[in-house]
């Protein structure tokens, strides 16, 4: 047995507990790549070493409410990711959002040593990321906060919310299950009063947003259910071919449009997918590449890339 590697993993399992209200065996035993049996021990060790852990195998564990240890210290490449980190943060998160974390991070950053400090100052003066306003709603610069807060205090949110065929914003009354980042914009599912259902939202369209002290109605499944409710949606197989020297500029965002596999050859590339909106999404992004690529299949795609051309207006 390898003493070093066991003794850092139950220090990981500590911190994970520390981190976490309640962490299931199942999830440590694929974090770390060993058997549930090998977390039972790692657990049982910690119980001996004086760390009161509550819980039992088949449903979690976690540490008794009040008990810290005081803060570690951080690895060189660990305080390195903190200024990646506050970067990315910036970038991807609404300002309020953004507000909570860079106050957060900077009681994490008192606890540093000086050298340290100047290490993450030095980073974050060379790490220049571009912004996409697009991503929120300037107007509406807590819509992500508040959303979170939402999910995790089970409390109803209105909002009012312009969909991508309406001008004019509905009010709805949701309950948010969860938030995901596809493509370049942020998503959350609620169920949705006015419907009656779940939907799907898109955060950058929200006009209005307000968090209310009415509780959720229902007792939603986790995101994942919903999301995977999506995926079983009927999809379309297209294939096309692009000329190698091409193929490279289609990469960036195949993935959006259900890119499933590539067969290369000496002088093309023939990509697979298996697409949701096939006649309007995937048709407009290939006109593109038209000039250069080549439909395959199906017939009713090159019949509609021919319809889009036939309408251009130059």
């Amino acid at each position: 047995m390898d003493i070093t590697k066991r003794f850092n993993r139950i220090i990981a399992i500590y911190f994970q507990l520390q981190a976490k209200p309640i962490v299931r065996a199942q999830d440590l035993a694929e974090h770390f790549e060993v058997s549930q049996r090998t977390i039972y021990r790692d657990i049982k060790a910690l119980e001996q070493a004086g760390i009161p852990i509550y819980g039992e195998a088949g449903t979690g564990y976690g540490l008794i409410e009040g008990y810290r240890l005081p803060p570690t210290k951080f690895s060189k490449e660990e305080i390195l990711t903190l200024a990646a980190a506050e970067k990315l943060m910036q970038k991807f998160v609404d300002p309020d959002l953004f507000r909570h974390f860079s106050s957060a991070l900077n009681k994490i950053k008192a606890y540093l040593r000086y050298s340290d400090k100047l290490n993450v100052n030095l980073l974050e003066e060379n790490m220049l990321m571009g912004s996409l306003s697009h991503r929120f709603n300037e107007n509406v610069p807590s819509a992500l906060s508040i959303l979170f807060e939402g999910v995790a205090q089970y409390r109803v949110v209105n909002m009012e919310y312009r969909s991508s065929s309406s001008v004019t914003p509905v009010h709805r009354e949701i309950e948010p299950v969860g938030v995901f980042h596809q493509g370049n914009y942020w998503y959350f599912m609620a169920y949705c009063h006015v419907r009656a259902d779940y939907r799907q939202f898109r955060i950058d369209r929200i006009q209005k947003i307000q968090l209310t002290s009415t509780p959720f109605t229902k007792k939603h499944k986790p995101l994942a259910y919903y999301l995977a409710k999506e995926d079983s949606a009927p999809t379309t197989t297209i294939r096309i071919s692009v000329p190698l020297q091409y193929a490279r500029y289609m990469e960036w965002e195949r993935s959006y449009y259900g890119f499933l596999s590539e067969e290369i050859t000496d002088t093309s590339v023939i990509m697979t997918f298996a697409c949701k909106n096939m006649e309007h999404e995937f048709a407009r992004w290939y006109l593109m590449f038209a000039d250069e690529a080549k439909i395959l299949e199906p017939e009713e795609l090159k019949e509609r890339v021919k319809e889009l051309l036939s309408n251009i207006q130059v």
